[in-house]
C-alpha cells in the first residue's frame, strides 16, 4: 500500500453505523466496532459515533474493549432550536461527558463532540462551558458561522443523506473548504462519504461525492491556496485515474502533495463519519487503491 495513501486515510473514518443508512441498533453496531478496531485496517478507524442519550445503554457493550483496542467515541449532542436551549443542552452533554469519562477511564474515551449549533448562539458562552473537556469539538452550524469558530473549535459540514435533495453542490462543499483554509479551522465531514470517487448512485437518484475529493480536496486546499473554481473542479472528478498515490505523494491531476504536508494539514481535515466501515475498504480495493 503506497504510504500516501495511508497518510490521507490515517483515523479517517468515524464509524457511524446508528445513522442512516445502515440504522443499526447500538448492541450490533458496537459489536461491529469491537471487530473493526482489531482488524488489518483498523489504522483507517477512527472514533465511534455515539449519542450522549445512548451512553448509558453503551455501558452494556464496553466488555468488547479492552484497553489495548478502548473504544474511542465521538459524542453527539442534541439537537436543539435557540441559543438558551443550546446552551442548556451543552451543558448537561459536558457534565455527562465528564462523568463517563471518569467512570470507564479503561475500556472508553471521549476523544470528540459533535453538536449543531442554532444561528443565534454566541459560542463565546460554549467555550465557556466546554471548560476542562480534552477532546475536539466540531459544530455543525451554517457556512457563515466559519469565520467566527475561533480555537479550539471545528467545523462540522454535512455532505449527504438519504435523499437527493440532502447533498450539497460541490460549489457549495468548495466554499466550505476554501473558508475552512482561509482561517486555519478544524473541519470534519458526515454522510454520504461511502465511495471513494464521486458517482452516481440509484439508491439516492444522485451522484455521490467521493471521500479522496473531498479530503484530497481539502488537504490541497489548504497546501496550495486553491480558490473554489479549482477546489469544484476535484470535487466534481468522476475519474478514479485522476488520483494517484506513492510512498511519497499524493497526487490529483498534475497537482502533488508530499507526506509531510498531508499530515500537517490533516490536523484540521480530520474525518469523515460513515454508516460502514466495510463500503470504503471494498471500493478502495476494487480500485486497486487498497
Amino acid at each position: 500500500m503506497p504510504a500516501a495513501l495511508r497518510t490521507l486515510l490515517k483515523h479517517s473514518i468515524d464509524y457511524a453505523g446508528m445513522f442512516p443508512p445502515c440504522s443499526l441498533d447500538l448492541g450490533p453496531a458496537l459489536e461491529n466496532q469491537s471487530r473493526y478496531v482489531r482488524d488489518a485496517d483498523a489504522w483507517m478507524l477512527s472514533t465511534f459515533v455515539l449519542p450522549v442519550g445512548q451512553f448509558e445503554n453503551a455501558v452494556k457493550s464496553l466488555s468488547l474493549f479492552d484497553s489495548e483496542h478502548p473504544l474511542r467515541i465521538s459524542a453527539l449532542g442534541p439537537k436543539t432550536n435557540s441559543a438558551n436551549e443550546f446552551v442548556a443542552a451543552l451543558e448537561q452533554t459536558a457534565e455527562a461527558i465528564r462523568l463517563f469519562a471518569k467512570e470507564h477511564v479503561d475500556l472508553a474515551a471521549i476523544t470528540q463532540l459533535e453538536m449543531a449549533v442554532p444561528r443565534d448562539v454566541d459560542l463565546a458562552a460554549a467555550r465557556s462551558v466546554i471548560g476542562d473537556l480534552n477532546l475536539r469539538v466540531f459544530w455543525e452550524a451554517s457556512p457563515e458561522m466559519m469565520a467566527s469558530l475561533g480555537e479550539p473549535f471545528g467545523f462540522k459540514l454535512r455532505t449527504g443523506g438519504v435523499t437527493a435533495d440532502a447533498f450539497p453542490t460541490s460549489a457549495q462543499i468548495a466554499k466550505v473548504l476554501v473558508a475552512a483554509a482561509k482561517h486555519r479551522a478544524p473541519i470534519k465531514f458526515t454522510a454520504g462519504l461511502h465511495h471513494p470517487v464521486r458517482q452516481f448512485r440509484d439508491e439516492v437518484k444522485t451522484k455521490m461525492h467521493g471521500f479522496l475529493n473531498v479530503l484530497g480536496a481539502a488537504v490541497l486546499a489548504f497546501e496550495h491556496g486553491w480558490d473554489e473554481q479549482q477546489t469544484t473542479a476535484m470535487l466534481d472528478d468522476e475519474d478514479a485515474n485522476s488520483f494517484s498515490f506513492n510512498d511519497k505523494t499524493f497526487a490529483w491531476r498534475e497537482w502533488k502533495i508530499d507526506n509531510q504536508r498531508i499530515e500537517v494539514h490533516r490536523e484540521f481535515v480530520t474525518s469523515f463519519g460513515s454508516c460502514s466501515f466495510d463500503e470504503p475498504r471494498e471500493d478502495l480495493r476494487a480500485l486497486k487503491f487498497l
